[in-house]
């Protein structure tokens, strides 16, 4: 058994167990103590939809003649389209969360982006995790919400990462402990092969301000596991989730890290906020088989998460929402796909949301050079749900005030 470095542990934050991994991250808070909190019965699912889903044909404007001009491939024909009302419509696929809509459980947010977009992946995903056009801002906006608060940085699952191998840029903040779990079965400490038994003994006691800090987050994170493990034995599933299929370079089971969000949920009471990813939405090429299949695998899983909930009584607790990174372009490319855009609508889901479409539907003929301009700004979004769901100020987390368009009812 080969032993590890104080660097080692400091590097891998309590690093990986095969495929899974608990990982604090240490140091300042970013908040005074005793900022506001969230209530502690409300948690918030972020769903990231990796590679720039395409907007259009997610809520289809499919009364707009711009939009059968502008795709006369690959845009989704009217007769198929899920219609909301006299102008939009959901993907064919979305069948689930067409009835969630129809239920009043769905809020669709149109025409979000930012000013001045950029169109690369990682410059845009560095817009929306630290909610910073600028992108000059270090810690993710998710993370600054729950490190000033006291329960949350105090415990190993306030922050979850499932069905991931590291920490989301969002949860990324010193003073906060972020759970990295992508089995619940096999979640343990371990700095790597052989080595979950040698990282308590070798730092337990260590003299010294490192040697607390070092003792704390190894408490923590043993508090945590225990929790995981004993959350696997007691759980079962309210809804049937159907494994997704990956295609096309589509990465992660969306399916299987909603059933073990709502294992989470449903079994840790401390569990406050889940971030899982659906990637494959970079449809430069062959979209309409592509996106059909991604569609169909956000739509089962959300659903089953959804009755999964809903079945254990917690549906009332439990608020999710969907981003990416941009949307695409207004006209296909001769690829048969999209490429990158700007402004795309995003979702969300929940019976405490104000269901409905919102905001301004962005205009298909007055485009910046085919992009679609956006109408509604994402850190609006972001405060309503800070602000009337998670009950936090979103003026400290966000660095302003912003448009208001409430997202909860």
């Amino acid at each position: 058994m080969s032993l590890f470095t104080r660097r080692d542990f400091v590097r891998s934050g309590l690093a990986t167990a095969g495929a899974t991994m608990v990982h604090p991250v240490f140091a300042k808070a970013a908040f005074a103590a005793g900022a506001d909190g969230s209530p502690a019965d409300r948690v918030l699912v972020v769903v990231q939809l990796g590679g720039g889903n395409d907007g259009l044909n997610t809520v289809v404007p499919y009364a707009d003649a711009a939009y059968a001009t502008a795709r006369p491939t690959i845009g989704v024909p009217s007769d198929q389209v899920l219609h909301l009302d006299e102008h939009f419509g959901l993907h064919p696929a979305l069948t689930g969360i067409k009835s969630l809509f129809d239920r009043g459980h769905v809020a669709i947010v149109q025409g979000v982006g930012y000013p001045n977009p950029v169109y690369s992946h990682f410059e845009s995903l560095y817009v929306w995790e630290f909610a910073d056009p600028e992108r000059t801002q270090t810690d993710g906006w998710l993370g600054k919400l729950l490190a000033g608060q006291a329960a949350a940085s105090s415990s190993a699952l306030a922050a979850c990462a499932l069905g991931q191998a590291s920490v989301p840029a969002e949860l990324r903040v010193d003073g906060l402990n972020v759970s990295v779990i992508q089995s619940a079965t096999t979640y343990q400490l371990d700095g790597g092969a052989g080595r979950n038994v040698a990282a308590p003994a070798l730092y337990r006691s260590t003299p010294g301000a490192y040697g607390v800090l070092f003792d704390e987050a190894l408490s923590t994170a043993e508090a945590g596991i225990k929790a995981v493990q004993s959350s696997a034995s007691t759980y079962k599933p309210g809804a049937q989730y159907d494994a997704a299929k990956t295609v096309y370079g589509s990465k992660g089971d969306l399916a299987a890290a909603l059933r073990l969000t709502a294992q989470m949920i449903t079994t840790t009471p401390e569990v406050r906020i889940c971030h899982v990813v659906l990637g494959g939405f970079d449809t430069h090429f062959q979209e309409t088989a592509r996106h059909q299949q991604l569609m169909a695998d956000l739509d089962a899983a959300v659903t089953a998460f959804m009755a999964d909930l809903d079945a254990h009584g917690q549906a009332d607790r439990v608020v999710l929402f969907t981003w990416s990174e941009f949307g695409r372009r207004l006209a296909e490319n001769a690829s048969g796909g999209t490429d990158h855009g700007a402004a795309a609508p995003m979702f969300v889901i929940g019976q405490p949301v104000k269901g409905g479409l919102l905001g301004e539907p962005p205009s298909l003929t007055q485009t910046d050079a085919g992009n679609i301009r956006s109408t509604v700004d994402f850190r609006s979004v972001y405060q309503s749900l800070i602000t009337d769901w998670l009950r936090a100020d979103a003026k400290a987390v966000l660095g302003g005030s912003f448009p208001d368009i409430r997202v909860i009812a």
